[in-house]
């Protein structure tokens, strides 16, 4: 069993930054791939941003490409969102998300949130103009 819990939420003016964290307990990351998902209220979840270590591999949506990082530590076992330039349109619950096998990810499905099998709880992010 994965449980994934996501920190780093809160209330931001546009412009400015968060980190957001995703920590794991009951397998490593180093061999996996771990996704950032966002939902905002009324519209349907979407792909922010993923990341394999092992893969060697890592995408972004579009509507945040140059503006996110994301990253991992091993050792901590943990994955992180490091969002700047933050917009009003980036308001959302923020979760990670773990596929049960890396395989799942393959032929470009890594933007499907039906291909990952574990998710945490979700951490709001609110953007003010």
């Amino acid at each position: 069993q994965v449980q994934l819990v996501e920190s780093g939420g809160g209330l931001v003016q546009a412009g400015g930054s968060l980190r957001l964290s995703c920590a794991a307990s009951g397998r490593s990351f180093s061999g996996q791939a771990t996704g950032w998902f966002r939902q905002a209220p009324g519209k349907e979840r979407e792909f922010v941003a993923v990341i394999s270590r092992s893969a060697g591999w890592i995408y972004y949506a579009d509507s945040v490409k140059g503006r996110f990082t994301i990253s991992t530590d091993n050792a901590k076992n943990t994955v992180y969102l490091q969002m700047n330039s933050l917009k009003p349109e980036d308001t959302a619950i923020y979760y990670c998300a773990v596929p049960l096998s890396l395989g799942r990810l393959d032929h470009g499905n890594y933007f499907r949130p039906a291909k990952y099998d574990y998710w945490g709880q979700g951490t709001q992010v609110t953007v003010s103009s």
